[in-house]
């Protein structure tokens, strides 16, 4: 009897900030529905959201079809995707020279992070796609990957090389003690404990190279953003395409940090 009433106690307790949560959720979105309306009002105009789905996916034939948005959807997911993978190679290689014993190595890496940190994407992506794209022969994709991968990479070095520095030389030593190689270190013992670490900001950083994907629209590529500035050309429907626009990356993003909160569970990742 005890036991039953001792479960239902933690299961009020579980509710209870469930059902605030949620109440807070509903309180938010009762008040962007009364501003949104109240701001169509003041200006005269009329919601066409009935619209919006044909913009999404399509029926022909019996047969499905994503429609313009869900088609920038898959390039910026594709862009994010390659962009991501050479991100973390260019973090990792830069902070390795960062912390490495050459002198060259070191003012390399640091000049690069200097750079990149200090000017703007856009202007990255003008210089890449307008200067040295045409010199280098890089189609669009490859310039809006190889721009971003910088961009991120800058930053994603310098949580690398926190998380590398975080070890102790007797990781190290231990290593070498084993009769491994460095290479063999860094893959088995040293970068499994710096990824455990760097987990939380380096999804920061994941989520942040989702929503700067939408400045490679300047390069004509056919992102979702440049989708929904077509869709809004076309049919003078600024705000109800921007705010399917917006709540489609906020679902991507979402989805990203969901994933990245269930792998620090599964791996343990001590909170910050």
């Amino acid at each position: 009897m005890l036991k039953n009433i001792h479960l239902t106690s933690t299961g009020r307790k579980v509710l209870k900030p469930v059902v605030s949560g949620l109440l807070q959720i509903g309180m938010v979105a009762v008040g962007l529905y009364w501003l949104l309306n109240s701001g169509a009002e003041a200006i005269n105009y009329k919601w066409q959201w009935y619209r919006i789905p044909q913009y999404l996916w399509f029926i022909e034939d019996g047969e499905w079809f994503p429609a313009e948005l869900l088609e920038g959807l898959l390039i910026t997911l594709k862009i994010s995707a390659v962009s991501l993978i050479c991100t973390l190679a260019i973090g990792l290689t830069t902070a390795l020279l960062r912390l490495s014993d050459s002198i060259i190595g070191r003012a390399l890496a640091r000049g690069y992070i200097e750079l990149i940190r200090n000017t703007p994407l856009l202007v990255q992506i003008y210089l890449l796609y307008f200067v040295f794209g045409p010199v280098l022969g890089l189609e669009r994709f490859t310039t809006a990957v190889l721009a971003l991968s910088l961009f991120q990479g800058a930053y994603t070095a310098e949580i690398f090389r926190a998380g590398l520095s975080s070890i102790t030389k007797g990781q190290f030593e231990a290593s070498q003690s084993l009769g491994l190689s460095q290479t063999d270190s860094y893959r088995f013992v040293i970068l499994p404990q710096v990824i455990r670490r760097i987990l939380p900001p380096l999804t920061n950083e994941a989520v942040s190279l989702v929503k700067n994907s939408s400045i490679v629209s300047v390069m004509a590529i056919f992102d979702l953003t440049t989708e929904g500035r077509n869709i809004v050309a076309d049919t003078a429907m600024p705000f109800e395409v921007w705010f399917t626009v917006a709540g489609i990356y906020l679902c991507v993003t979402l989805i990203l940090s969901g994933f990245a909160a269930w792998l620090e569970h599964k791996l343990n990742v001590p909170a910050h």
